[in-house]
């Protein structure tokens, strides 16, 4: 079982305050937060994508390669990647250098992304942004695993012997997550491919991610990857502790009341009691993220939100340090109970080691529903 954090990357003023931070005081502290979740014990950090105020993290494979030299065991990964609007050349290129750099600390997590202008900032109509997402992941996974690509499609120029650089690490691309916290059709693309799919648990109560990731474990075994149970599965959800959970509800709540994500619709009691949201002492944060187990079944990977709505960084350093207390029991109790043929949290030495034994993924029986036509390799 994989645990880390996520950021989003939002620059807000300190409800408590009223500072705000600069941009460059921001980004600087989302690198000393991803250092400080390795020093606790975290295996993953990871940084969501986003091209408008109050965000920052518009370039995140830079900032993931200056964490990669200030880290050594860090798995570095993105908490969105927009595939709807970047150029799959582009992200197999970066992805495969920040690879290189990392020594294969680094996986990725394709998604849509929440901020609607975005695609015709970027050139896209979001009327097709599901056969946007499909079509530019069936490049990029072609870009990834063969070494001269033919290829022609709706949404971009055709290639013609056109090889990505550098190559993957190894010859193994990075691990690729599908993040949705509404679509059946990223499920399903997520299953075709064998890849993993991330429910970024934070927004709605647990039914509608029970939903989506039991579409993705079935589907996942209709198209030959293992059984349903073997799926690669991630949740997100967002903690703030303190001692005394009573302490912890009293700081938390002008941040939770002004926060961008969230703010201003229901009570922070109201959410803590329908959505994952855990604000309260490290036995709490124990206690409810034990019980997405037995919502989910056993997964692979829990990413934790910690360091949004304006929290200043000595606070986030502090959450984290609380974290890493809790973590030996949370490894533990995961693990107890979690069956053999239940498959470890993707790293990419486990990933060689298994190409190098000959493992060879199974062959699908057809294209993931709503895929676009292509012409080429990639039909």
């Amino acid at each position: 079982m994989q645990f880390g954090i996520f950021t989003v990357g939002d620059v807000t003023t300190d409800p408590t305050t009223g500072r705000t931070p600069t941009e460059a005081e921001r980004i600087k502290a989302m690198v000393a937060i991803a250092v400080k979740a390795e020093e606790v014990g975290l295996d993953v950090f990871a940084s969501g994508e986003h091209h408008n105020p109050p965000f920052v993290p518009s370039s995140p494979t830079t900032m993931l390669g200056y964490i990669a030299a200030r880290t050594e065991r860090l798995i570095l990964s993105t908490s969105t990647t927009l595939i709807t609007t970047n150029d799959p050349v582009k992200i197999a290129e970066d992805f495969a250098m920040l690879q290189h750099l990392a020594d294969g600390r680094v996986d990725v997590m394709m998604g849509r992304g929440n901020t609607g202008p975005v695609y015709p900032w970027f050139g896209q109509d979001i009327r097709q942004g599901i056969p946007l997402a499909i079509e530019n992941y069936a490049l990029l996974h072609q870009l990834w695993r063969e070494e001269t690509v033919d290829w022609e499609g709706r949404f971009r120029t055709p290639l013609h012997g056109f090889t990505s650089t550098p190559r993957p690490l190894d010859g193994v691309p990075p691990f690729v997550w599908h993040g949705s916290i509404r679509s059946p059709e990223i499920a399903e693309q997520a299953a075709y491919y064998g890849d993993g799919f991330f429910a970024n648990n934070i927004f709605w109560p647990k039914e509608h991610f029970q939903a989506l990731i039991d579409l993705y474990r079935r589907r996942y075994a209709h198209y030959g990857h293992g059984t349903p149970e073997q799926a690669m599965v991630g949740l997100g959800g967002q903690i703030f502790m303190r001692r005394d959970s009573q302490a912890a509800v009293r700081e938390f709540r002008p941040y939770f009341d002004n926060a961008p994500v969230y703010g201003h619709g229901p009570s922070l009691e109201e959410f803590t009691d329908q959505t994952p949201l855990t604000v309260g002492s490290p036995q709490q944060v124990i206690e409810k993220t034990l019980t997405f187990r037995e919502s989910f079944g056993d997964y692979q990977r829990q990413l934790f939100l910690v360091d949004h709505a304006g929290l200043p960084l000595k606070t986030v350093l502090e959450q984290l340090d609380l974290l890493g207390e809790i973590l030996p029991t949370l490894r533990e109790e995961f693990a107890r109970q979690r069956p053999a043929a239940v498959p470890e949290g993707p790293t990419h030495a486990a990933r060689v080691a298994a190409g190098r034994e000959g493992a060879t993924p199974p062959v699908s029986d057809g294209a993931p529903a709503s895929a676009p036509a292509t012409r080429g390799a990639a039909s």
